[in-house]
């Protein structure tokens, strides 16, 4: 069942504070929600590193201001950096075209980087488990798998 992630307007902020992964966030125009992607990009202008990272927020410290966990290292980080709130959660590629693939936390593939996995459907990492009946798998075709497994360790007749 795929759930479509909420998409909420884009709100600029700017870094406060940077402590390890964990990255303090001030946005006066209105906070982003619990769980909602913020993106910290720098070019690289006026001395500073060249910075594209991802973080999901975490709790709202109130003052107009967000606590979020980077997904990306934080190396090069500064304290007025501007962030951008994505409006929506951080979401991975699901389907068959993800099957033998080594995906990290953000849906980049790990194994290999220079092949994109194209995956028609996105979900959202946070999302409410399936339902019992999603689940139901028929007794028959369980108990043809347990039988095949079990030939499968019996030793030959004969043997």
């Amino acid at each position: 069942m795929a759930q479509t992630p909420t998409v909420t307007k884009q709100r600029s902020g700017k870094v406060v504070q940077v402590i390890g992964p964990v990255i303090d966030v001030e946005f006066p125009e209105g906070l982003p929600a619990i769980y909602n992607a913020v993106r910290v990009v720098s070019d690289g202008a006026g001395g500073s590193a060249k910075i594209d990272v991802v973080a999901e927020v975490e709790q709202h410290l109130g003052e107009k201001r967000v606590r979020a966990v980077a997904m990306k290292p934080t190396d090069g980080m500064t304290r007025g950096m501007e962030v951008i709130d994505t409006g929506a959660p951080i979401s991975v590629p699901v389907g068959p075209e993800t099957l033998g693939r080594v995906l990290n936390v953000l849906g980049e593939p790990v194994d290999f980087p220079d092949r994109p996995v194209n995956s028609k459907e996105r979900w959202p990492i946070h999302r409410h488990a399936p339902t019992l009946e999603q689940h139901r798998v028929s007794m028959s075709a369980s108990i043809q798998e347990s039988m095949t497994f079990s030939r499968r360790l019996q030793p030959p007749v004969g043997a």
